[in-house]
């Protein structure tokens, strides 16, 4: 591993580690601090995913044209901002103005994608898109487990500002990468447009239904366990321990697969994920079943990598913002949806996820491209 990878690495395992402290909790908080109902809480998580569709495309375009180095500098800063002014909203109005910016930051997911590919040397892109993966959901696995307990122990945003210090030591470690020549191509034949590129296009519609389809029964899973399931804070911080080790886990172990199998394989484990939710009755059971759910994040390589291998390289930088714009429009529609289910029935979205899921399998099976990209 290069001493860039390395730092990009030591960044991502504090983030993820200061992310982990709130990011699961988010639902929960608002319920119980703010005691919005749950389609309010569907509605600003919708808005939430509506600020991380945002800036995906200009993202991925500048860092085709200006450099990825600058990119991830300002997402670091941003996101430090942000998780202090969520600290300080004892208010609703600056909790959120802290909480969407922070999805704002999402932007850093194109420039640190292409990053990370332009840095991986002669590892295969899903194995060093991975990488991003374990890292940051190995510090995920102690942030629940702590935030946990200094929710009880001292309220819900004492973990907010323990964040905000780590989140500000891993800002010094991306400070410390290098920068990166930028790609281009021959002016006399250039590559075409990703809105001509057909195999690409016919990738995103199979990605559109995956990711809605995985994603759908997520928003509200945390009320759900909390509220139907009875579970207290501590407990809840277990289960999201236990989630962020399979996203570690499952994600190593998909990184050695062909990333057309690994990302079919994702989504099976999240039908097992909405399963045990569904129809468990005790602590292990759910604590599996958001294990099980590494298999949503373990998607995202597998399906970056299998784009990459459709598109030129000078294009890499808005291929990947395409792909974040889509996930962020689909986070923006669906936790209002999964509120509304949430009050309607609490249980119904998990059925719904499942049968979902079985056809974006057998759709994927069918039609997405069978190259293999894992080289």
């Amino acid at each position: 591993m290069n001493r860039n990878l390395l730092f990009i690495a030591l960044a991502l395992l504090l983030w993820g580690f200061g992310e982990g402290m709130f990011i699961n909790f988010i639902p929960i908080y608002l319920a119980n601090t703010f005691h919005l109902t749950k389609t309010q809480i569907g509605l600003v998580l919708g808005i939430f995913g509506f600020s991380l569709m945002l800036t995906h495309l200009p993202a991925g375009w500048l860092a085709d044209r200006l450099g990825r180095r600058p990119l991830l500098r300002s997402a670091w800063l941003i996101g430090l901002l942000a998780t202090m002014l969520m600290s300080l909203g004892q208010a609703l109005p600056l909790y959120l103005t802290g909480l969407f910016l922070y999805g704002l930051t999402s932007f850093v997911a194109a420039p640190l994608n292409s990053y990370v590919t332009a840095a991986r040397g002669k590892w295969p892109v899903s194995t060093a898109l991975a990488l991003t993966t374990a890292t940051f959901s190995t510090g995920m696995v102690f942030g629940p487990i702590i935030s946990g307990w200094l929710g009880e122990q001292f309220g819900m945003r004492a973990s907010l500002v323990a964040a905000s210090v780590i989140f500000a030591i891993s800002t010094v470690f991306i400070f410390f990468i290098a920068a990166q020549p930028l790609n281009h191509y021959d002016s006399a034949a250039p590559p075409p447009g990703l809105w001509k590129n057909q195999r690409f296009l016919l990738f995103l519609g199979v990605l559109t239904l995956a990711i809605f389809s995985m994603y759908l029964a997520i928003p509200l899973t945390p009320n759900f366990l909390e509220s139907v399931r009875g579970l207290s804070l501590s407990q809840n911080g277990v289960v999201f321990a236990a989630g962020a080790l399979g996203n570690a886990l499952i994600a190593i172990l998909l990184s050695q697969s062909e990333p057309r199998f690994g990302f079919l394989a994702a989504q099976g484990m999240v039908i097992l994920f909405a399963l045990a939710i569904w129809k468990g009755n005790s602590l292990p059971v759910f604590a599996l079943g958001y294990f099980l759910l590494g298999g949503f994040r373990a998607a995202r390589p597998m399906y970056l990598a299998q784009a990459r291998a459709l598109v030129h390289e000078s294009q890499m930088g808005l291929t990947y913002g395409v792909l974040e714009t889509m996930s962020g429009l689909i986070f923006f529609i669906t936790p209002p949806l999964a509120g509304l289910l949430f009050e309607w029935q609490p249980e119904a979205v998990y059925p719904l996820a499942i049968s979902l899921l079985s056809l974006s399998i057998l759709t994927g099976a069918l039609l997405l491209p069978r190259k293999d990209a894992h080289a």
